[in-house]
């Protein structure tokens, strides 16, 4: 028996949700996107956990690794991505309307964290009846919910592959979402209560944003300078520019607060004994790759991972494009993690040496 689920979904539950930090959302709707069918056993679901200012159509943002004929393929397997709670794309955020007051929540939407939004997927996932995940995946933002719910589910999920991601979010990473936070802030339309507010402070956050997604290398080999003449706008110039607005077309400077917020949140450690300790829980056999070149979450915070997820496997990948790298190698990434399965198949992990060979080496796959 096959189970189908329509392309496009929305999951309400309508019951008070409690947050890790203490608030209440009345209600919440989750925007997801399912693809392909799920076998009765659900021996083939395939999670996927997005970042930033990612949506539930993960064939738009990760085509290089889903769609037909791709590593996650909806012919062979049931793939399900869930536009995260704060988002712009659907689920529950701060453009939504309170139920309590018959007002979008705007600047009232309360603090929610990396635990809120797994806790939120886990309600879905029992909605849909999914018992176990075959592989979860996810990259930066995306890789915190991956990890977190593998802690909080030991038991759910088979196969967790992590990448550019980290346990506890980094002071350096805080400071640049700060920084961000500023930029909106100081938008004097910031203080209104309408759609449009802090749109212009988050063009400025977005640009500030890019610096630590790509690194000085990147800049120099996309945005090089070539012999400008003066008076004439720098590529760089105009490419951060760009960058703003692009954004600003589809996105929200309320969501942006709230999921730099979230990102910060990031602690697998809170209340369970240290870093440590929570990733000793992780029972799914787990790929770790980060990115030799990422400024924003340095390659140090995968190796820690790996190193403290019993019997994980890690993998350098070398990368022009910084931490934008998840988003952008997709081969690089296809070819790790079959690699990486076709042992996880054997039921033995000989990759753990031969990773730890790359490591020690600074060797990567290119």
């Amino acid at each position: 028996m096959l189970i189908f689920y329509p392309l496009n979904n929305l999951f309400k539950y309508n019951k008070a949700f409690a947050l890790e930090a203490g608030g209440v959302l009345p209600e919440i709707e989750l925007a997801y996107q399912s693809l392909g069918k799920m076998n009765e056993d659900c021996s083939n679901v395939v999670w996927v956990c997005h970042a930033f200012t990612g949506s539930q159509d993960v064939e738009d943002w990760w085509q290089g690794l889903v769609g037909r004929g791709k590593l996650f393929d909806p012919d062979k397997q049931f793939i399900i991505c869930v536009n995260v709670l704060g988002s712009h794309y659907g689920s529950t955020g701060p453009l939504s309307i309170n139920p309590n007051t018959g007002e979008p929540y705007y600047h009232t939407f309360p603090f929610i964290t990396i635990r809120d939004i797994v806790n939120s997927f886990d309600l879905l996932r029992e909605h849909l009846g999914i018992n176990r995940i075959r592989t979860c995946i996810g990259g930066s933002l995306g890789g915190q919910q991956c990890v977190e719910w593998a802690i909080s589910q030991p038991d759910l999920i088979e196969n967790l592959i992590l990448i550019a991601t980290n346990a506890q979010h980094s002071p350096w990473g805080i400071a640049f979402n700060e920084s961000q936070r500023m930029s909106i802030e100081v938008d004097p339309t910031w203080k209104e209560s309408n759609p449009q507010a802090g749109i212009e402070g988050m063009k400025a956050a977005r640009a500030t944003a890019l610096i630590s997604y790509r690194n000085y290398e990147t800049y120099g080999v996309t945005q090089a300078r070539n012999d400008e003449p003066l008076g004439k706008v720098h590529r760089a110039t105009s490419y951060q520019r760009y960058q703003g607005e692009k954004l600003a077309q589809r996105f929200n400077a309320y969501s942006y607060f709230v999921l730099s917020q979230v990102m910060d949140s990031q602690d697998v450690g809170r209340g369970r004994g240290g870093a440590i300790q929570a990733l000793s829980q992780i029972k799914a056999k787990t790929l770790v790759m980060g990115i030799k070149s990422d400024a924003l979450f340095p390659i140090n915070e995968q190796a820690f991972l790996a190193k403290h997820i019993p019997g994980a496997t890690f993998q350098a990948l070398d990368s022009l494009y910084g931490h934008d790298g998840f988003l952008i190698e997709s081969q690089l990434i296809t070819k790790a993690i079959k690699l990486w399965q076709k042992f996880v198949k054997l039921d033995v992990n000989p990759m753990y040496d031969f990773f730890k060979k790359l490591e020690k080496k600074n060797l990567a796959i290119h």
